[in-house]
């Protein structure tokens, strides 16, 4: 279901064009996962589910350089947006890299309803496909590393995306979700692939959509700021894979026994 190496690219690229903000910018909506409060917050709403990322920040020692650069993104667009309220940003000792959407919400709901040994199951499940996926790696094989193309704009959210440095790069990453969404427990278990893969980083949740926004200005405002990426792009190195447990969009937790997997 992923796409070949330069399929991707093309895709991608294509995403942060001017053009494509202006039609996206026209389809964006609020975000249910995070609620207003009565202080004129918003506060996240709960939206449980499993996944599989890389550490957030706030839990790894590598890649700091990259995900300070992305808290200075995050500020130059709260920047931008100011008084409007128009995002709800992440803290950004959660920034991640989605490496495999598994379950969620309703989903997830109904599973841990269903079967009371889920979790349980689930866990056992990714301690065989990481192992699986562990003796396929070669001592030959390259370090996996992504980099930040530009501004991602979704229905829901806004965000960077990331293409790879080099072909291994993203071959990696798509055998490892081959591995996962093939897993014959892992469909018995109700987990199956609803996205093609595109590699993103969150920076915040669509709030207030004000009908004075002026999304013309907004547009140019994003592709000025991708310039600053051309010529050295933030890189994070993918060195880990690790299944975690969120309950709603601000925090992804695991017990130090669940199953992850090193690249490297």
């Amino acid at each position: 279901m992923d796409d070949n190496y330069q399929t991707y690219l093309n895709r991608v690229a294509r995403m942060t064009l001017p053009e494509a903000y202006k039609t996206q910018i026209q389809h964006i909506q609020e975000s249910s996962k995070f609620y207003p409060t009565a202080e004129g917050t918003r506060q996240a709403a709960p939206f449980p589910g499993y996944t599989v990322i890389t550490p957030p920040w706030e839990e790894q020692s590598q890649n700091s350089d990259f995900f300070a650069q992305l808290q200075d993104c995050q500020q130059q667009l709260l920047q931008i947006l100011k008084d409007t309220n128009l995002i709800v940003p992440l803290p950004p000792g959660s920034f991640h890299l989605t490496l495999a959407d598994l379950i969620w919400e309703n989903a997830y709901l109904h599973a841990i309803e269903e079967n009371p040994q889920f979790e349980e199951n689930l866990r056992s499940c990714f301690a065989e496909i990481f192992q699986q996926y562990q003796e396929s790696i070669t001592s030959t094989q390259k370090p996996i590393h992504w980099q930040v193309l530009g501004f991602m704009i979704m229905p829901r959210a806004i965000g960077v995306s990331l293409v790879p440095a080099n072909e291994s790069s993203y071959q990696q990453i798509v055998n490892l979700r081959r591995v996962i969404y093939q897993n014959p427990k892992l469909i018995a278990l109700g987990v199956e692939q609803q996205y093609h893969f595109t590699a993103h980083i969150t920076l915040g949740y669509f709030g207030n959509i004000s009908p004075t926004l002026n999304r013309e200005t907004l547009c140019q405002k994003l592709s000025d700021l991708n310039l600053q990426w051309l010529e050295n792009p933030p890189e994070i190195n993918i060195h880990r894979a690790e299944l975690r447990k969120f309950d709603d969009m601000v925090r992804y937790y695991r017990q130090p026994d669940w199953p992850s997997l090193d690249f490297e």
